[in-house]
């Protein structure tokens, strides 16, 4: 059985303002504190990690370590079936140091010029870690279309050029309940919720 989450305070390892806004939004039914890794000025760790899961268990174990607090880590990017998975773990290098989506979308677009596949997914990874070290992981998964030009201004990262399957707006479109409902993030958060909340 998962551990039950009943810390007062939770870090949410992340410095991606956009991010953090939505796992925020994810958790605003459950009665604890929610800090930004970013507010408590800690570092961003490199990620060595091969797959999302080991990334966010990275992430969540360094701020577990570094605040003393539980920590909650999500590792996510954009998977492209024509490009063999990619940009996947390095979703957002190919946004450059300046984190400009612009720039990677429209890498992934040039990179798209001569396939007629333009099926992609998103996924999640969600670790959850405590100070002792005890750790959970859930993982979460979104298929869909990749569009262009970009469309919309809601999301963040390549949210303006996916179109989730059985849905006509991109991800950038929707707003955020109806993009939560469905997500990738939103699947690996009912996971996590089942499994730790919800005791």
């Amino acid at each position: 059985m998962p551990r039950h989450f009943a810390e007062p305070k939770l870090v949410i390892a992340s410095h991606n303002p956009g991010k953090v806004r939505e796992i925020a939004a994810l958790l605003e039914n459950f009665e604890c504190e929610i800090i930004s890794a970013g507010d408590l000025g800690l570092d961003e760790p490199i990620e060595p990690g091969t797959t999302f899961a080991a990334n966010a268990e990275l992430k969540a174990r360094a701020a577990a370590q570094s605040a003393g607090l539980a920590a909650l880590a999500d590792d996510s990017g954009l998977a492209v079936t024509a490009l063999g998975g990619e940009p996947g773990i390095l979703s957002a290098r190919w946004a450059g140091p300046d984190k400009d989506f612009t720039i990677a979308m429209q890498k992934v677009e040039d990179r798209l010029a001569e396939e007629n596949d333009r099926s992609a997914h998103f996924v999640c990874a969600l670790a959850l870690c405590w100070p002792d070290g005890h750790m959970e992981t859930f993982e979460g998964r979104v298929d869909g279309t990749l569009i262009w030009p970009p469309k919309g201004d809601k999301g963040f990262g390549y949210d303006s050029v996916f179109v989730a399957d059985g849905f006509e707006a991109t991800f950038a479109e929707m707003e955020p309940d109806e993009k939560h409902s469905i997500s990738h993030r939103a699947d690996a958060f009912r996971k996590l919720v089942d499994g730790c909340f919800g005791q």
